[in-house]
């Protein structure tokens, strides 16, 4: 990934737009109405759903363990299914390779089925920029580039917009069909199929992305709600996957395994609606599918992660989970982090990739409270990987100065016994004296920020350490 794709040096900036943005707040808060509540069902309704965490977890493991061999089976085994597969180090590599696949077809229009390696590369504005034209075929990625926007969610990457922005990007795009109501949800979504319908039919190629890549059988698995999967990779006549090398599978029954805890993390449902599988271009006996069929693989620095600190995030199966569990997430949103990949896995997997030096910002946007890794249905330490990062900022001098000084004041004190007890004791009194009674703080001296938007508790009660020198204990 290069850095020009990464604007996280802004997100400060970028956090305190969202936070004033009573639109964008009201659209967030219903993350977890939406998708925690729905996984905590679908969990629940599933009593192995634990067990089948660990087999996935293992899985992943093994898959990254002998990453070479998986990934030369997959080629081999598209070869012989009549698919070609072609490797690409970075992201100006495939934009290169997927041009002259599209110039090679004389190809003006690019359906494209929702793929996050689209967007890491920068796909639409290099075709755009070249003369042919992408169109996003899934609902929400089609309202975004009607905005033109990045996504903001990996599985919603419209979760930022409501019915009324949604009705008023319709009615300014779609002059030749009926104003409609943002209550018109029926209509609205019939306008955006009669508009795309024509684009499937017109298309030269189309591009979807991968869940996973089946080593045993060459095949790519995809999953969506919609059905659009199936109709950009079935009608042109050229079908290009763009996926990242840790997408591949051992076997097909591995993949379904992990297929078991993907839906019910990412939306809640027992299965996606559909779940489709490509192999090969058309053959001879085979009434549709396109004529030819190409693997884009990409690494894009993530061979280098393997046997790094961060190597658990390739485990990570993009299904939005962290994300609607993040506090932080929950407050500001996708566009906020300035990246692709946004949230927890965002705040790992960025820097990952990218380096600390544009990033710094993201590893230090969690509260740490573990909830990413809790509900993630890979077990990611995603809390681990922060304080990662967090302390390499610290060893090259280049965390804030209020923090270094901080914490340097914090170790001075911690050293000496004596002087750290009566500290905390007199600390303790003073903040509970200043809050006379109300058991919080609403504004603070050096922790403004903080009290500008929440409020802060105030110490209650004995210390530890006076508790357990008189022989307390829990």
């Amino acid at each position: 990934m290069t850095v020009h794709h990464v604007t996280a040096h802004r997100f400060k900036q970028n956090a305190d737009k969202a936070l004033a943005d009573p639109v964008l707040q009201g659209n967030l808060s219903k993350l977890k109405d939406n998708f925690l509540l729905r996984r905590t069902r679908a969990k629940e309704s599933l009593p192995e759903f634990e067990d089948l965490r660990d087999a996935s977890v293992a899985i992943k493991n093994h898959t990254l363990g002998h990453l070479d061999l998986y990934l030369e089976a997959f080629e081999t085994a598209v070869h012989a299914s009549g698919g070609h597969v072609h490797w690409a180090r970075d992201d100006a590599e495939a934009r290169k390779i997927v041009l002259g696949i599209c110039r090679e077809e004389n190809a003006t229009t690019v359906t494209k089925g929702k793929t996050m390696i689209g967007e890491e590369i920068g796909i639409n504005p290099y075709l755009e920029a070249n003369g042919i034209t992408p169109v996003e075929t899934d609902l929400g990625e089609y309202i975004i580039q009607l905005a033109k926007e990045p996504p903001s969610h990996i599985i919603a990457p419209a979760i930022h917009k409501n019915r009324q922005q949604v009705a008023t990007l319709f009615n300014d795009h779609h002059p030749d069909l009926a104003d409609r109501s943002p209550d018109d949800i029926d209509g609205l979504v019939a306008d955006s199929r009669t508009v795309l319908r024509e684009q499937f039919l017109a298309a030269d190629v189309g591009i979807t992305g991968a869940n996973f890549l089946i080593a045993e059988t060459g095949q790519t698995v995809i999953v969506t709600n919609e059905g659009n999967g199936d109709l950009t990779q079935l009608l042109p006549r050229v079908h290009v996957v763009l996926a990242s090398i840790e997408k591949v599978m051992p076997t097909l029954e591995d993949a379904t395994t992990v297929l078991r805890v993907l839906a019910r993390s990412a939306t809640g449902q027992e299965m996606s609606s559909y779940t489709s599988l490509s192999a090969g271009g058309r053959r001879e006996d085979d009434l549709d599918g396109p004529a030819a069929f190409h693997v884009v693989l990409l690494d894009n620095g993530r061979s280098a992660l393997l046997g790094s600190p961060t190597h658990e995030i390739l485990r990570c199966i993009r299904c939005g989970c962290c994300l609607n569990a993040c506090p932080v997430y929950g407050k500001v949103g996708g566009h906020t982090y300035g990246s692709t990949y946004s949230g927890p896995m965002g705040a790992v997997l960025t820097p990952s990739l990218v380096g600390l030096a544009e990033t710094s910002h993201l590893p230090n946007a969690s509260s740490l409270c573990g909830r990413c890794e809790e509900v993630c249905p890979m077990r990611i330490p995603i809390p681990k990987m922060l304080r990662h990062f967090r302390e390499e900022e610290a060893r090259a001098g280049r965390a804030p100065a209020a923090a270094r000084n901080g914490i340097a004041l914090w170790a001075m004190v911690a050293r000496r016994p004596r002087l750290y007890r009566f500290a905390t004791s007199m600390m303790t009194r003073l903040l509970s004296w200043s809050t006379r009674g109300r058991g919080r703080f609403t504004a603070l001296p050096m922790a403004g920020a903080w009290t500008r938007d929440r409020d802060l508790a105030s110490p209650q009660g004995s210390s530890f350490q006076s508790r357990w020198a008189r022989g307390e204990r829990p």
